[in-house]
């Protein structure tokens, strides 16, 4: 095995015990927080997915009260009334015996109805609205499906953020002890004689710079694992360990970008959603168009009447059937039509628009991904390349073949190309995730 390889495979067995054994704020009983726990916790708590859940009980309600439409109408009415004795002057020119007429004597009067009406033909508007809503209840669950991959992968990246976070704080931790010992190396050099006061100064600068970067990095930490926990729904101050197993979740199947297309035009929830639209779409010119036609009951009734001295009536049902059709509908349902085809045309812009969409997502999404996957390559070199470079000129210094500033250099250089290994394994898997996301794929294994 030749020197860069165990460069390699030294790094490769460091970094995951780094982030394993140095993260700071550690939680006190070791709970390991996994991306997948991360995952169904900010779904269990994430309130875009708990208003959705209220849209699709409304669209539900919909669906119910839509078939509710087709049931039969029953009412039930009655009156009590009191009345007074009224003066009638009745005039006859036929009575030559100038006698008054005889009326009974009323002062009350009752009576009570009920009716039922059964819809047997309504120009298929009961069967329209039914189908619309149904549809309009399919796109509400699909929309909220699609809410909920967004929470997965703002989850998926918050978790890569977090973990990128704590591991930068770790290494520049590591890098400022060497720094603190090198400057701590070059004062009792200088105190000697051996090295120019300059040299001293430049790690001294160096020393500094890094504290500077450590309180950034601290910072960032802090502000990731507040934003993680607001996502879970946890105390902004919990602590919890992070599983680095998620970074083998950048390795998935290898698929041209066509293929990516095709899966997406199958799976993703907002083209399905769209679909579901348009089939209400259609259902709602079906809907307008039914007020061409008569509307057809079926009817019954009971009434019962009271009017002491003058009339009892019980046991009246009558059955029937009822046609009803408005004259004004031939001239006013035209809008209507118009208006539910200009809804549909508009749904399939969207659609056409959609899949202008997907087109430009999945192939960013793929580009994205292909290229993270090659930066953790460039990037395990780079870290050959550095570490060899700091050993190489770490030993010119100490031969003083090599200036100060170049030793620092080398040391920079080194911890640069750690981070950027560290984000491009952690970026990868955002990048996979997003892939998954713009083919329509990301929540079904969540």
């Amino acid at each position: 095995m030749n020197a860069k390889s165990k460069y390699r495979s030294l790094w490769m067995l460091v970094l995951p015990l780094l982030l394993a054994f140095s993260i700071p704020g550690r939680a006190q009983d070791g709970k390991v927080l996994t991306l997948k726990d991360a995952i169904d916790l900010s779904i269990k708590n994430s309130k875009q997915l708990r208003l959705n859940q209220t849209k699709i009980t409304s669209a539900l309600n919909a669906v119910k009260d839509a078939k509710a439409r087709q049931l039969p109408d029953a009412n039930i009415s009655g009156s009590y009334l009191r009345v007074n004795k009224p003066n009638i002057d009745l005039k006859s020119s036929g009575d030559s015996s100038g006698g008054g007429s005889s009326f009974a004597d009323v002062n009350q009067v009752a009576y009570g109805m009920a009716t039922i009406s059964v819809p047997l033909f309504s120009g298929f508007k009961i069967q329209a609205a039914k189908e619309s809503a149904r549809y309009l209840a399919e796109a509400a669950k699909l929309d909220a499906d699609l809410d909920r991959e967004d929470v997965i992968q703002n989850t998926v990246a918050a978790y890569s953020n977090l973990y990128k976070a704590t591991v930068a704080v770790n290494l520049v931790r590591e890098n400022l002890k060497q720094q603190e010992q090198r400057t701590t190396d070059f004062s009792n050099m200088e105190k000697n004689g051996i090295m120019a006061r300059n040299d001293l100064l430049k790690a001294q600068l160096q020393q500094s710079n890094i504290e500077v970067a450590l309180t950034q990095a601290e910072s960032d930490l802090k502000i990731a694992r507040i934003n993680m926990n607001i996502m879970l729904g946890l105390p902004e101050n919990t602590n919890m360990d992070l599983d680095t197993t998620f970074l083998a979740q950048a390795g998935g199947e290898e698929k041209a970008v066509t293929d990516w297309e095709q899966v997406a035009q199958q799976k993703r929830k907002d083209a399905a959603s769209l679909q579901a639209h348009e089939k209400a779409a259609y259902a709602g010119i079906k809907s307008a168009k039914g007020d061409y036609y008569p509307s057809l009951a079926l009817t019954g009734g009971y009434v019962a009447a009271y009017i002491p001295n003058v009339i009892t009536v019980t046991n009246a049902v009558n059955v029937g059937v009822g046609l009803k059709y408005n004259l004004a509908s031939l001239w006013k349902t035209g809008s209507k039509v118009d208006d539910a085809k200009n809804e549909l045309n508009a749904v399939k812009i969207n659609e056409e628009m959609l899949n202008d969409q997907i087109h430009i997502q999945v192939n960013q999404a793929y580009e994205n991904y292909i290229v993270s996957m090659k930066k953790i390559g460039m990037y395990e070199k780079a870290i050959e390349q550095a570490d060899e470079n700091y050993r190489i000129t770490k030993n010119k210094h100490t031969n003083a073949l090599a200036t100060t500033t170049d030793l620092l250099e080398a040391d920079v250089a080194e911890l640069q190309a750690k981070l950027n290994y560290t984000s491009a394994r952690a970026d990868a898997v955002v990048a996979y995730n997003k892939l998954l996301q713009s083919a329509g794929l990301l929540g079904e294994n969540k």
